[in-house]
């Protein structure tokens, strides 16, 4: 039972994708008729799943294959469910939801992504200025480290220059690091050391996997720069996005990626797939699986980008002669 559940989210996803895929794309905002319930009640049963899976993989009742069977499953649903509802909550224009998803990502020790998705990633996605998006031959072992720092950065520093002249004991850095400290003191208060080192496990695996969505989706795509300095609008050519329905159900829609750029208020059952919008060979899980070995990722996606960046310079010529 152990196993199943990880092998459910990869293969058994996997393969009903393929399947949908080749099906009639749903109909937008018809899959998800109660969305604000749901990523509320994702939204907690994310603290309760993290705590009961520490406690399990802490004990002694279950044996190593178990164990591991539990961290797949567990770490698969923290880094493509939790995260992608936490993604929708720090978007939700109330208050409430917010901060829940502000909560979750201290939890997985990634409180900064709530202050650099917005204020930096939205704002200079497709361009050199986001540590979010990967460049063209960048493999993602190099990106990882480099986004993570660069994130954490310039949300410190969009973040401090925001609240110039508030008190700093409200300076939501100070927030997310001593969530992330509480979190870990409980981990390690009710189960040990074996505790605190799974916390940090499970964090580390969903931490990665969020990484790779954005890896994935903005791989090598830039939005061009005009005569005057300035960068084009984010528009649908400036995502990857993915039409396979089942892995978008789980990640809440999150592979209808251009559309969620272009509108970032939009709930995500109202997303939908642009006709100019680049897509994946593969669903984003898929995709995210091959980004860990470099040279079969560019080998699959290196002549995709060439003919997606022939495609803007064709664009971008019709437009000036027009």
């Amino acid at each position: 039972w152990a196993l199943a559940a990880p092998l459910a989210l990869a293969l058994l996803t996997a393969a009903l994708d393929e399947i949908g895929a080749r099906l009639a794309p749903p109909r937008p905002g018809a899959e998800f008729p109660a969305f604000a319930m749901l990523n509320l009640a994702i939204g907690v049963a994310h603290f309760g799943l993290l705590a009961g899976v520490v406690w399990a993989l802490s004990g002694g009742w279950l044996g190593p294959l178990e164990k591991a069977g539990l961290f797949a499953a567990a770490g698969l649903w923290l880094g493509q469910v939790s995260n992608a509802n936490a993604h929708e909550l720090i978007h939700a224009s109330a208050r409430g939801p917010r901060r829940l998803g502000v909560a979750v990502y201290v939890s997985l020790l990634f409180g900064h992504h709530a202050s650099a998705h917005p204020l930096v990633h939205h704002v200079r996605v497709a361009t050199p200025d986001d540590p979010a998006t990967a460049r063209r031959g960048e493999g993602f072992w190099r990106y990882a480290p480099r986004a993570w720092r660069g994130s954490f950065r310039e949300g410190l520093r969009m973040e401090s220059a925001r609240r110039r002249g508030h008190p700093r004991w409200r300076h939501p850095y100070l927030h997310y690091a001593g969530g992330a400290a509480l979190a870990l003191g409980l981990s390690a208060l009710l189960t040990g050391w074996r505790g605190f080192a799974a916390h940090l496990a499970l964090a580390g695996f969903a931490q990665l996997q969020l990484l790779l969505s954005d890896y994935v989706q903005h791989y090598g795509l830039e939005r061009a720069r005009g005569p005057d300095g300035r960068v084009e609008p984010v528009g649908a050519r400036h995502s990857w996005n993915s039409p396979h329905p089942v892995s978008s159900w789980m990640m809440l829609n999150a592979p209808r990626h251009s559309d969620h750029h272009a509108r970032p208020a939009r709930p995500y059952p109202a997303l939908d797939l642009p006709r100019a919008a680049p897509m994946l060979p593969r669903s984003l899980p898929v995709m995210a699986w091959l980004a860990l070995w470099p040279r079969g990722w560019r080998r699959v996606m290196d002549p995709r980008v060439a003919a997606w960046r022939a495609a803007a310079r064709e664009g971008l010529a019709t437009r000036a002669a027009g």
